[in-house]
Order: C-alpha cells, then structure tokens, then sequence
C-alpha cells in the first residue's frame, strides 16, 4: 500500500494543528492553551510507521506545550522560528522524506519544500493552497487525529476500525487497551 515519496519523519506545529491556535491569558502572561482529543491516540497508531516530532515557535508558551507534547505525550518538541522552520528542518532531514502538517500564516514556505503537506481545515489560505490534503477538521478538534489516518492509508497500511489496535501500541494512556 506505500505510495511514494518513501517519507519517514512527520513534523507537526503545534499551535493552531494540535491546538486551536488560541491563547489563554491573565495579568501575569500565557498561562494556557486548549488541547483537542483524540490526537494522542491518532499518533500512537502512527508512531510504529514513521518518526514523529513537534515543532512550535511559541516561545512564551513554550512551556505549556512542553508539558503536553513532551511530558505527557512522550513526543520530541523544539523550539523553532515560524519562518527558519524550513532551514532548521533541512539540517535535520531530507525534505523529500517529510511530512509537514501546520496551518500559520508561514507554513507555506514548509509546505512547498517537503515531500507531503497536510493543513488543517481552519488553516491561513496559504497554507492550505501549498498542502497535498487538507484536513475536514480544525485544529485543536481532531484534526491531526485525521491527519494520521490519511498518512496510514496514503503511505504505510490503512488503519482497521473492525479491529482493536494491536496491544503492543501504546495508545494515548488514559484510555489505554
């Protein structure tokens, strides 16, 4: 069922693909953002196929994301500049080999050099312009959920609904099998 390009690392934004994008603040800064469901679990299925790694460029939020992505959720998490994101990605990786997922205004500039871009429903028009699918949900409401059950199908072996996942797959912890 692989289709090419042969890609073997999916980057995700954080804010605005695993979030709504929104803010949450009082007197003394950000002091939150708001987590869609589902994702976590979407990205378990996935995890065994393909390298998975977030990038945010939130600086002042940086460590809120960091409690859910990297603590809770197990995943790698960087800090990197909205418009270097392509330079740092390429010191890292081929660009043929990526999957790019985010929805900013400067996602574009990602979305034109990787091999496979994916924005969400609710994503900047550029962005959604550049991406290869586009998905029916926001960000933040089950978007990369989707997202990873396209990957599956498009490159790697479409997810099953009439079987349980495969116990050897951590899914989300909480909900776990």
């Amino acid at each position: 069922m692989k289709e090419e390009p042969n890609v073997n690392v999916f980057i995700l934004d954080v804010d605005g693909v695993m979030t709504d994008g929104k803010f949450f603040y009082s007197r003394d800064g950000k002091i939150m953002k708001q987590f869609g469901p589902d994702d976590n679990d979407g990205l378990s299925l996935l995890k065994p196929y393909i390298e998975v790694c977030f990038v945010t460029g939130d600086r002042k939020g940086f460590e809120i994301t960091k409690k859910r992505i990297q603590d809770d959720m197990h995943f790698p998490l960087h800090l990197v500049s909205t418009i270097r994101r392509v330079e740092w990605i390429a010191q890292r990786y081929a660009l043929d080999q990526v999957i790019y997922m985010g929805d900013g205004i400067f996602d574009h500039y990602v979305m034109k050099k990787v091999a496979y871009a994916i924005a969400t429903a609710d994503a900047d028009p550029l962005a959604i312009e550049h991406a290869h699918y586009v998905t029916r949900r926001t960000g933040g409401n089950r978007a990369v959920a989707e997202a990873c059950l396209h990957v599956l199908e498009k490159f790697f072996e479409p997810y099953n609904p009439e079987a349980l996942p495969n116990e050897q797959i951590k899914l989300s912890g909480e909900w776990a099998v």
